[in-house]
């Protein structure tokens, strides 16, 4: 079966995005940014809230720019065929290889899990990665801690009143000092 795994850059603090809405102090070194690259060649199709599917959309047209070095274009070439579902209440229209949600979370999960495929199915976005939590619909949880406190903002894990067990997987510290940890949800 398919794992289901929430994976994105936060700060010692525990927030994916600063207080101001600012994030860009989750901009990847090149080490960082070649972990990024291994780490997509694994998803075979990624569920965005809407936020994060409007960041990512740049990444759709990435390889036309000339000035893009060649780990980017290798990024945009992976990134650009991926299958997409995205969750949104507001948007009527996606582009790319993107599709509208059709169902609930839990409907999709489970479509997508039965479904012929290989690769896991990534969540990406603090509230509907909140809300596939609520649902224990998550088996890994992948930070990219950087060092720095930013005093709030968006918070990677959700708040919600629900122990859940983990179990460590990976941790791999990069030149630039930052960490990745891979947890296994224990079930």
């Amino acid at each position: 079966m398919r794992s289901v795994t929430y994976s994105m850059s936060v700060s010692l603090d525990g927030y994916i995005v600063g207080p101001d809405g600012d994030f860009n102090w989750t901009i990847p070194d090149d080490d960082v940014f070649r972990f990024w690259i291994d780490e997509i060649r694994d998803v075979g199709v990624h569920l965005l809230g809407r936020r994060l599917y409007e960041t990512m959309l740049y990444w759709e047209t990435a390889d036309q720019d000339p000035s893009l070095d060649d780990s980017k274009l290798e990024w945009a070439a992976l990134w650009k065929p991926l299958p997409k579902v995205v969750f949104s209440t507001t948007l009527s229209a996606v582009q790319g290889h993107a599709r509208l949600a059709s169902g609930a979370l839990a409907e999709e999960i489970e479509r997508l899990r039965a479904e012929p495929g290989e690769g896991d199915i990534a969540i990406g976005g603090a509230t509907l990665a909140a809300e596939a939590a609520a649902l224990d619909l998550i088996d890994e949880y992948r930070t990219i801690i950087y060092p720095v406190l930013v005093g709030g903002g968006i918070p990677f894990f959700p708040r919600h009143e629900r122990r859940v067990d983990l179990e460590l997987a990976e941790t791999r510290t990069f030149s630039s000092k930052v960490v990745h940890l891979r947890y296994r949800v224990v079930r």
